[in-house]
C-alpha cells in the first residue's frame, strides 16, 4: 500500500503545483480593468499554454450602441497582425513554386517605376525595400477608401526609394499592400479568396475574413471607438481601412488559437520555411532590440525569445505574442486604438511563465 500512497501523493503534488502556477482570474482581470464594463469598448484575451487555452475572457463591449459584450468569438480588425497572414500566403506560393522570394518586383509589376528594379519579394516581407509609405502620399481631398491597387498607383507616382533595397529597415504598409497584389497575380485568385482557401479553411478558422465592404460580412463583429473629450465615439473605418494586405483581416481569439497551433506544425508550409519566417532577416526594426522576419518581429521578452506583432488602426489595437520555448502565446484584441498593448501583453505573459 505504501507505494500506492506515494504515487497518489505525487499525483496530488503535481496537480497542486500546476494549479498554483496559474494566476487567478481576478489577477488577470486587474490588468484589464480599464476594458471592463457596459459603457466602454473592450477586449478579448486568450493565453495559450502547451497547446491549450488556459485563460480566455472578453471584457467590455463589442458594440456600445447595441450593448453587445466582447467574447472569445468576437471578431476584431487585426490591423497589422494581418501581416503574418499576408506573409504566410506568399510563403505557401513559394513552396508551391508559384514564385520565388528572390523574384524582383518588375517581374509582376512591369509598370513599376525604375526605382523599384532592385526590390525583391524578400525585401517586401522584411520591410527592407525602401518603398515609400503610401499614407504620406495620399491624394488631397480623398473621400473613397483606398484599395491595395490604389496603393500601387500611388507608388507609381513616386520618384525614389527611402534607401537602397536591403540596406536598411523602415516599416512599410506599402510593401504589404504589394504582397497582397502579388498573391493575386501568382495564384489567379483574389487575396480574400486565397486566404480563405489556403489558410482559413484548412485550419478551421471559419469566422476569419479579409473584409471587403459591400462584398463580405463579418460575423460577431466588434466596432471601433475613440476616446474624445472623455466620451467614446464611433471610429470604425478610415480612408486606409480597405487596404487588405497590411491590415484588413478580421478574426477572433478563438480562431487565432488555431492559427497559433498551426505555426508549431508543417500544416501550411514546411518547417524549413517556418524557421525562415521566424528568423530576423533584418537585425533591426522600429522596436529596440528586435529584428524582423516574415510578418513577425523577432526579439526577447524578459530574456525569453519571442516572435510577435502589434496592430494599430482606426478604432482597433491588437497584440499577438508567441514564446515558443515556453509553448506560450498571448493574444489581445481591442476595439479602441489607445493605449498600446506591449506592456500589458508582457505582464500577462509573465503571469503564466
Amino acid at each position: 500500500m505504501a507505494p500506492m500512497r506515494i504515487l497518489l501523493a505525487a499525483i496530488l503534488f503535481s496537480f497542486v503545483s500546476v494549479a498554483m502556477s496559474q494566476p487567478s482570474e481576478t489577477t488577470v482581470d486587474a490588468l484589464f480593468k480599464a476594458y471592463a464594463g457596459p459603457t466602454t469598448p473592450g477586449a478579448a484575451v486568450m493565453v495559450i499554454k502547451d497547446g491549450k487555452p488556459v485563460f480566455t475572457k472578453g471584457y467590455g463591449m463589442a458594440d456600445l450602441e447595441k450593448r453587445i459584450p466582447c467574447s472569445t468569438n468576437t471578431n476584431f480588425r487585426l490591423a497589422s497582425v494581418t501581416k503574418q497572414f499576408t506573409a504566410m500566403a506568399i510563403l505557401t506560393l513559394a513552396e508551391r513554386g508559384k514564385l520565388s522570394l528572390e523574384d524582383r518586383v518588375p517581374k509582376y509589376f512591369p509598370e513599376f517605376p525604375e526605382y523599384g528594379k532592385g526590390i525583391t519579394i524578400r525585401h517586401l516581407l522584411t520591410h527592407t525595400s525602401g518603398v515609400p509609405d503610401y499614407e504620406d502620399d495620399m491624394p488631397d481631398g480623398l473621400k473613397i477608401p483606398l484599395s491595395d491597387r490604389d496603393v500601387l498607383h500611388i507608388l507609381r507616382q513616386q520618384k525614389t526609394l527611402y534607401f537602397s533595397p536591403g540596406s536598411d529597415f523602415r516599416y512599410s504598409n506599402s510593401g504589404y499592400a504589394m504582397l497582397a497584389l502579388l498573391v493575386e497575380i501568382a495564384s489567379g485568385e483574389t487575396f480574400p479568396a486565397y486566404l480563405e482557401k489556403h489558410i482559413f479553411k484548412p485550419l478551421g478558422m471559419n469566422d476569419s475574413i479579409a473584409y471587403v465592404a459591400g462584398v463580405s460580412q463579418v460575423p460577431n463583429r466588434a466596432f471601433g471607438y475613440a476616446l474624445e473629450n472623455g466620451k467614446w465615439n464611433f471610429s470604425d473605418q478610415s480612408l486606409t481601412s480597405a487596404v487588405l494586405g497590411d491590415g484588413g483581416i478580421y478574426s477572433s481569439v478563438a480562431d487565432l488559437l488555431k492559427w497559433d497551433q498551426a505555426l508549431y506544425t508543417g500544416k501550411l508550409v514546411g518547417r524549413k520555411m517556418l524557421e525562415e519566417a521566424f528568423t530576423p532577416h533584418s537585425q533591426k526594426s522600429d522596436f529596440a532590440e528586435s529584428g524582423y522576419g516574415y510578418g513577425w518581429y523577432i526579439g526577447k521578452v524578459r530574456g525569453t525569445n519571442s516572435v510577435w506583432h502589434y496592430g494599430s488602426t482606426c478604432g482597433f489595437r491588437t497584440h499577438f505574442a508567441r514564446f515558443p520555448e515556453k509553448n506560450l502565446s498571448v493574444i489581445i484584441l481591442t476595439n479602441r486604438r489607445e493605449p498600446e498593448l506591449n506592456v500589458i501583453a508582457e505582464q500577462t505573459a509573465a503571469l503564466f511563465w
